[in-house]
């Protein structure tokens, strides 16, 4: 893909997320506080609730109301390039619901969050956009909204499959979580634990594998060095605690070597993700650690700074990040809400769409 260049380039779009949550005022705080890192970048969401949230970004440390960024509405994505400095562009959708109570769950703020990601997701499957970043949405609104994908990553990965003509299981993906000390790839997403250890199968983890392997290939510029961390504590500590590692993990590590792909493992997954953790001292052992199931996997990444950590989704046909915090209905509406994973979001967005 081309690099990103001003009035040429295409442009990323930013989802609003559910309008009752921090999304909209993240958004806000980006286009506010690093303007020209927002350059190129416009907002798919609706006009009201791009106008509170520009608000509450200006709403000063001591409650005392700022000056508020203007809102301009464009028209096609091209004209992000066109909105002078200071303001925020947005492309206004026809039908969404307006600005819903902060921190509370509904089916109309969970419609307009899903209505937004459809449109930018078909848009970069169009080509029209570079990439999209996606700010939180919540799933039980989703839920009550009546869509039937549990959260962002399904939904993208629907869109893909019907775009492509093809079934959604000839359209695998997987969720990334990086940050510039550790990379994380899982498995399984979101389900319960019992059906994540169950989707713990030869083929799920070498087709991880195999994922994991082209994405970092292309962005690395080189073969990516990938750990596997077991399902049991101790990788099974030899089938005493489990007989995945041997009997599903391993076979599936050896068949990914066969194809040259650059895997080790199973490791017992509380020491894995430490071996490959980089800092300043110490280069990582390894580029990414490939985890059994969600928690496994995303809890060492946070735990690092969720204000750092970005969601990247691997095996669409488009570009799509993400922060890696939620909604935060506990803080909304109170102008608390740090938007340094959404500008690392764009800035992992940008990246990728110079690979």
């Amino acid at each position: 893909m081309s690099s990103i260049t001003p009035s040429t380039g295409k442009p990323i779009a930013i989802t609003q997320g559910d309008c009752a949550g921090i999304g909209p005022e993240i958004i806000a705080k980006a286009f506010k506080s690093a303007a020209q890192a927002m350059r190129g970048c416009f907002v798919v969401g609706e006009l009201q609730t791009m106008r509170r949230a520009s608000a509450l970004a200006a709403r000063a440390a001591n409650g005392e109301p700022g000056m508020a960024q203007p809102i301009a509405v464009i028209n096609t994505p091209a004209d992000a390039w066109s909105v002078p400095e200071g303001a925020i562009p947005l492309l206004n959708l026809p039908g969404l619901a307006g600005p819903q109570p902060y921190g509370q769950i509904s089916a109309e703020a969970g419609k307009a969050a899903a209505q937004c990601v459809v449109w930018a997701a078909q848009a970069a499957l169009r080509g029209d956009i570079a990439a999209l970043v996606t700010a939180p949405l919540h799933k039980e609104a989703l839920h009550l909204a009546g869509v039937t994908f549990p959260g962002h990553t399904e939904l993208l990965q629907a869109e893909a499959a019907a775009h492509a003509g093809v079934a959604l299981k000839q359209m695998p993906v997987r969720m990334m979580l990086a940050n510039d000390e550790l990379r994380t790839v899982l498995v399984s997403i979101h389900m319960s634990l019992r059906d994540a250890i169950n989707a713990v199968t030869e083929a799920q983890v070498l087709q991880t594998l195999r994922i994991t392997h082209q994405a970092l290939s292309k962005s690395l510029g080189r073969t990516p060095r990938i750990a596997v961390a077991g399902l049991n504590p101790h990788a099974g500590e030899g089938g005493v605690f489990g007989r995945e590692e041997i009997e599903i993990i391993a076979p599936a590590i050896a068949q990914a070597k066969a194809e040259g792909i650059d895997t080790h493992g199973p490791f017992a997954p509380d020491t894995v993700f430490m071996r490959a953790r980089s800092t300043a001292a110490k280069p990582g052992e390894f580029d990414v650690v490939l985890a059994m199931y969600h928690d496994q996997g995303l809890i060492p990444v946070k735990y690092l700074g969720v204000e750092k950590g970005v969601n990247v989704t691997l095996g669409l046909p488009l570009i799509r990040t993400s922060p890696d915090h939620g909604t935060a209905f506990d803080i909304a509406g109170q102008g608390l809400a740090d938007a340094a994973s959404l500008l690392e979001a764009v800035h992992m967005a940008r990246s990728l769409c110079r690979t």
